[in-house]
């Protein structure tokens, strides 16, 4: 008979499981969707390296699955009880008539179980098709060969998200057989006739507190986007982040202390229609929400910036990809070894021997050459020494600015000496790089920078005073501001200071630091440059890596193939991360508003009620109902809106190397495509929900 009933109950009130269901089956599909990433790059033709980075994001996805289940676990009790409030009048008749708690906890069971017994089925269903979307995003990102594409069924994500989900809807089972043993009959009859009481705050301090408020964000906005320093300590960033806290929470508390008085008074807005009823109703909203509301609005702008900022970032890295990884490959070693040296980690002496000495006086093409590599695989091949000076250090190029540039940047390493490189050497790469070539005359010099934060303080120097003195000889720089230019490949612009120096500048043998070879492979196809890259750059039993390796011989080096991959892992990693949160925090946010409107729909049903004997007619009920639902769904959303706009300048600041504002807009247009489609439809389930409760008969 309870399992009948339970059906009954099913079907009667399907329109208020409508929420709950549709939260569980969302949540069951992004669980299932994420986690179904292992099974899917079986079917990928990738790298090593690309599948060691697959590996690495699946491991990261199923760390932070872990807390993922817990936000939903939290919200599926949260939208659980607001079912069991809402039929707190028929577990008193059911009391009434005879039936014992025990009973009653029994049918809830039986419910809860159906219900997610159901919503796994739909969501797993739903998310083992969404999955294969998501194959051929991650196939896409990786830029991998999908030509095995094959549909796939996760057995490991299905049975994951069986057991993540049967332990939150155990956690369900307690908290309803714990809220149903504390009830009393005669609360439970009497609850549809309770209503929270309106309590009014002081207009006057209301509006301190939101000018205070506004203030707080004002000057948290401020030091974000670099108004007073960088943000460059834990400490320092703790600061804005919990003057935005406090604010928010300001400025919700005082909203509803002033806003209805203010509108009050304008009488033509205030007494038109049901503007009235949908003021104090909102009001009401506002002040018994002020938590509930702060929280939503923090997990919307979290949500947002990290939507925004990860697809900018990883649309900037693909477009910069091409342009600073003109070449095939980059080998470079360290030139002129000292006998020994000292570990600063380990604190040990560290000796080399004659022979790995003598090799780093040597190029990088003889290294090659005298153990064995075949230089036929390569093509196009430019050898340069790089310089440094060690009294030209960037202290000494900073002059009279580097008082104060330590002062404002001390975490950068003055004492360093400057990468230094003939002329006519960086225009030969230069060439082949396909960039800008330069002259110098004797006494000229030129700073070569891309990277934004030091060609700002380079440009500092240059207009002020450029002289430069080594070797007796004064040099000037020929701009008075840096050049665009880099010599070693990466996957944004990183370098962060070259200076180009006349040929005939006299350099000492102690002074080479470095040797750089640059060169393309020898092939046509993909698979033919892999293969030249296995036998230079990877690892293998061939004779080169064999000599290199017994000799101790120290040479590195990068490629466009490893750089890609890299670059590539990195970006998609933050994706799918930042989606996957992302998802989840919107989807509580607009569950949780849901659900405070539901309930406040369900408490005030007798007020609706009462609009309907003064004469106001269904339209104008179901008027009054969309605007508030519509208001109550917006606040948290618009204050959001603008802190990510000073939260998404902060984060770009931050990765200036990685992104720039101009990727932002697609990045923008996407992120408010995901949330205008899952808010919209919580706000319209929402809206259809109210509308069915405040339709019922007492």
């Amino acid at each position: 008979m309870l399992f009948k009933l339970s059906i009954r109950n099913m079907k009667k009130s399907f329109k208020d499981y409508a929420i709950y269901f549709l939260t569980l089956v969302l949540g069951v599909a992004i669980f299932y969707m994420f986690n179904s990433l292992d099974s899917q790059q079986a079917m990928l033709e990738v790298s090593e390296s690309t599948r060691s980075m697959i590996q690495l994001m699946v491991q990261l996805i199923g760390m932070i699955s872990v807390f993922i289940a817990i936000v939903l676990g939290f919200l599926i009790v949260y939208a659980n009880n607001f079912l069991i409030n809402r039929r707190k009048r028929e577990f008193g008749i059911y009391m009434t008539l005879g039936m014992g708690r025990r009973q009653i906890s029994t049918i809830i069971l039986l419910e809860t179980i159906l219900v997610g017994i159901l919503s796994l089925v739909v969501g797993i269903f739903i998310g083992v098709f969404t999955s294969q979307f998501m194959s051929i995003l991650v196939a896409k990102l990786f830029e991998a060969d999908m030509t095995e594409f094959t549909f796939v069924f996760s057995k490991d994500a299905c049975i994951k998200t069986c057991i993540y989900f049967a332990v939150m809807y155990i956690a369900v089972i307690i908290f309803n057989t714990l809220t149903i043993s504390r009830y009393k009959l005669i609360n439970l009859l009497t609850a549809v006739r309770k209503n929270e009481k309106v309590k009014m705050k002081n207009p006057i301090i209301s509006i301190l507190v939101f000018l205070v408020s506004s203030v707080l964000l004002g000057y948290a906005y401020y030091l974000v986007t670099g108004g007073v320093h960088e943000l460059q300590t834990g400490e320092e960033l703790l600061k804005p982040i919990l003057m935005g806290i406090v604010g928010t929470v300001g400025i919700f508390w005082s909203l509803s202390g002033f806003i209805l008085r203010i509108i009050q008074t304008r009488k033509n807005i205030y007494l038109k229609g049901t503007n009235m009823f949908v003021l104090r109703q909102l009001n009401n909203k506002i002040n018994t929400n002020i938590a509930s509301m702060s929280i939503i609005c923090l997990m919307l702008f979290m949500t947002i910036s990290a939507l925004s900022s990860s697809l900018s970032i990883q649309s900037a890295l693909d477009s910069q990809l091409e342009e600073f990884t003109p070449v095939d490959v980059n080998l470079y070693k360290p030139a002129y070894l000292p006998e020994s040296y000292v570990n600063s980690y380990t604190e040990q002496t560290v000796y080399y021997t004659e022979e790995q000495r003598e090799d780093s006086k040597k190029p990088v093409s003889y290294t090659l050459e005298t153990n064995g590599y075949d230089m036929n695989n390569l093509k196009d091949i430019i050898e340069i020494p790089i310089y440094a000076i060690p009294e030209w250090t960037l202290a000494y190029s900073l002059g009279d600015y580097y008082e104060t540039t330590k002062s404002q940047y001390p975490m950068l390493s003055y004492e360093t000496s400057e990468s230094i490189i003939k002329i006519s050497d960086y225009n030969k790469i230069a060439e082949l790089y396909g960039e800008e070539q330069y002259t110098l005359n004797d006494d000229e010099y030129i700073v070569l920078c891309n990277y934004d934060q030091m060609t700002d303080i380079r440009n500092q120097t240059l207009k002020a005073n450029s002289n430069i003195e080594i070797n007796g000889k004064t040099y000037h720089s020929k701009y008075n501001e840096c050049k665009d230019g880099f010599v070693f490949m990466a996957t944004t612009e990183i370098n962060a200071g070259i200076i180009l120096v006349p040929d005939n500048f006299e350099f000492k043998d102690e002074w080479t630091e470095q040797y750089l070879l640059v060169a393309n492979y020898n092939a046509e196809t993909e698979e033919g440059k892999q293969e030249i890259e296995n036998t230079l750059i990877g690892s293998g039993d061939t004779e080169f890596f064999e000599n290199i390796q017994e000799k101790g011989i120290n040479l590195d080096g990068s490629s466009k193939i490893s750089i890609t991959e890299s670059s590539k892992g990195l970006s998609t990693i933050i994706i799918f991360i930042a989606i996957y949160l992302g998802i989840v925090f919107l989807i509580a946010s607009a569950a949780i508003l849901a659900l405070k409107q539901l309930t406040e729909s369900s408490d005030n049903k007798q007020r609706y009620t009462i609009l309907r004997k003064i004469g106001c007619d269904e339209k104008m009920i179901n008027q009054a109902l969309f605007r508030q639902i519509f208001i109550f769904f917006m606040m948290p959303l618009i204050l959001a809106m603008i802190h990510s706009i000073f939260g998404i300048k902060f984060i770009l600041s931050m990765l200036e190397v990685l992104a720039s504002p101009d990727e932002l807009l697609p990045s923008i247009i996407v992120t408010a495509l995901i949330i205008g489609v899952i808010y919209g439809v919580y706000f319209l389930a929402t809206y259809f929900g109210s509308k069915n409760i405040i339709k019922e008969e007492e």
